[in-house]
């Protein structure tokens, strides 16, 4: 499955972004995940949905991001509100089949990430 990642952009502290992943086929057996990596830093973790709909954040984000999908049009979100100039990374979704969560190296497909900037 390729993955097309949208919606990035430049924004102030505390204002709101929303990220889209569209895939090219049916993701409706995949775990979906969102991972961010900022200049200079390994790729993270940040927001994870099962097939089943169970959903982890990292801790970081709790509260602010909420990750979302919708199978019938191939597509998950990332809702980011009250963004933090820490949060400013490239974002990137992935797929994978396996139930792991955290670790990039286990998801099997990635989109080519989208910028998110948040001023200060």
């Amino acid at each position: 499955v390729q993955l097309q990642a949208s919606g990035g952009g430049l924004v102030q502290a505390g204002g709101s972004l929303s990220l889209s992943c569209v895939a090219s086929g049916n993701i409706r057996s995949y775990y979906m995940g969102w991972f961010r990596q900022a200049p200079g830093k390994e790729r993270e973790f940040v927001a994870h949905i099962s097939w089943s709909d169970a959903i982890t954040y990292r801790d970081s984000v709790k509260g602010r991001f909420h990750i979302s999908r919708d199978n019938s049009k191939n597509t998950v979100y990332l809702q980011m509100n009250s963004l933090k100039p820490e949060d400013t990374a490239v974002y990137y979704c992935a797929a994978t089949l396996q139930s792991a969560i955290w670790n990039p190296s286990s998801y099997e497909h990635w989109g080519q990430g989208t910028q998110v900037t948040v001023s200060s």
